[in-house]
């Protein structure tokens, strides 16, 4: 039982640290792009594109980690579909 919990709580700071790192390199390349935008073509702004884009997979990436939290298409849907599946071939066997 405690070797399941450090494994689902090892999986979530997993999810945590992948969902920070994406941030972080989110902010770090629009801060660049913004840069050479205003410095190369001030008169024609592109780098919006990319954060509006990016931005918004990092949302989705975000309610992935934050609110459905491994409820859709996750760990918990895993563990239902497998309890699912082993019912209905225990009784197509049985």
């Amino acid at each position: 039982m405690n070797d399941e919990k450090y494994e689902r709580a090892k999986k979530r700071v997993e999810e945590l640290k992948k969902f920070y790192a994406n941030l972080v390199t989110y902010t770090v390349i629009n801060v660049i792009l913004i840069i050479i935008n205003l410095v190369t073509s001030p008169g024609s702004l592109w780098f919006y594109w990319v954060t509006i884009f990016w931005g918004a997979a990092i949302l989705l990436h975000a309610s992935k980690v934050f609110v459905l939290r491994g409820k859709f298409l996750g760990e918990e849907w895993e563990e239902k579909k497998i309890k699912e599946i082993m019912e209905k071939e225990g009784k197509s066997k049985g």
